[in-house]
């Protein structure tokens, strides 16, 4: 199908799926690749707008441990395999912490997360976080996520018990490409963490990295397999190929390429939070074009662990004069 047929065939869809209907494995999705972006897009934001809403749900993130990583994770500047200019540092003192919350709380950030480098934590580590949350919980209003790798089912149970609302931990990438990009561990740990975190009532925030060499079949998969978790947070990070990793070389992606890989998670996963993370400098004007592709949320501030994060005030604005809701709304 090509030109106007292939216009309405896409909005065609995206009426079709805000009245239930849902892309599944083994259909044809070729036609996402081909079709027209203007049009992708402009569907992918009625899904949006219809099935989410104006609300853009803002999360900001702090480094509670950095450096030192024993997986070989090729993205990775924290990977002990590669040489970078990586912090390193042990898991931040309680007060550090919680002075970044409640500064993301008070510039009206919906969530905050601590993310700790590595596989997992040990137990002390592990007491250190629950410990941590406790006081997030005591001292803020606002939602607590995690991403601390592979966690047992005990230790998901825990956080969720001490005021954590959402598990963060990425797939990264397609089931075929997985083993391109890391060998330390497997596709099939992170889906069993993701069963583990859906089961112990978590929100499952997961999604990946594009950008690494994959191909559109991969992105593809990837969207599928988190609609079948289903993941209501899926992070949508594109590559900022760093010095010292083995994807330093890696050529950046456009912006039409992320702005299509947006949308397409937006059809297949319509009801998720689909997240802009890292690769911002990437988009014009901080990505304003994807919050009309198919975006609901993003991670913002200043203490990602890549560079170039747009800040909170500046990404506020931009929304607000979009016309989204920006006002938190906090569980308790």
């Amino acid at each position: 199908m090509k030109g106007r047929k292939l216009k309405m065939v896409v909005l065609e869809l995206a009426k079709e799926i805000i009245d239930g209907r849902r892309m599944k494995r083994g259909e044809d999705l070729s036609f996402f690749l081909t079709c027209d972006l203007e049009e992708l897009c402009k569907g992918a934001d009625r899904i949006r707008a219809a099935l989410v809403g104006d609300k853009v749900d803002l999360c900001s993130i702090i480094n509670g441990r950095s450096g030192k990583c024993p997986e070989d994770s090729k993205y990775c500047a924290q990977s002990v395999y590669h040489q970078t200019d990586c912090e390193v540092y042990d898991f931040l003192p309680v007060d550090t912490i919680l002075k970044q919350c409640k500064l993301n709380e008070a510039e009206k950030v919906d969530r905050f997360s601590i993310v700790t480098a590595g596989r997992t934590l040990d137990d002390d580590e592990f007491e250190k976080a629950i410990e941590t949350y406790k006081v997030l919980k005591e001292n803020t209003k606002i939602d607590l996520c995690a991403s601390m790798g592979f966690l047992s089912r005990e230790q998901l149970r825990r956080l969720k018990e001490v005021g954590v609302t959402s598990y963060h931990h990425n797939i990264e990438t397609s089931k075929r490409n997985f083993a391109n990009i890391c060998t330390t561990h497997t596709y099939e740990m992170k889906m069993e963490t993701l069963k583990m975190v859906k089961e112990e009532g978590l929100c499952v925030c997961s999604g990946g990295i594009i950008g690494m060499g994959e191909t559109w079949e991969d992105r593809l998969d990837m969207a599928i397999s988190l609609s079948e978790v289903p993941a209501e947070s899926i992070p949508i990070n594109a590559l900022m190929p760093i010095p010292g990793t083995p994807l330093e070389s890696q050529k950046p992606l456009t912006e039409n390429e992320i702005l299509r890989t947006i949308a397409i998670f937006r059809y297949i996963n319509p009801e998720a939070n689909i997240r802009l993370a890292a690769g911002r400098a990437l988009l014009e004007n901080d990505g304003e074009k994807a919050f009309s592709a198919g975006a609901s949320a993003t991670i913002t501030g200043n203490m990602l662990t890549t560079v170039a994060c747009a800040t909170i005030r500046s990404d506020r604005e931009m929304l607000k004069k979009m016309g989204r809701d920006m006002e938190p709304k906090y569980p308790r």
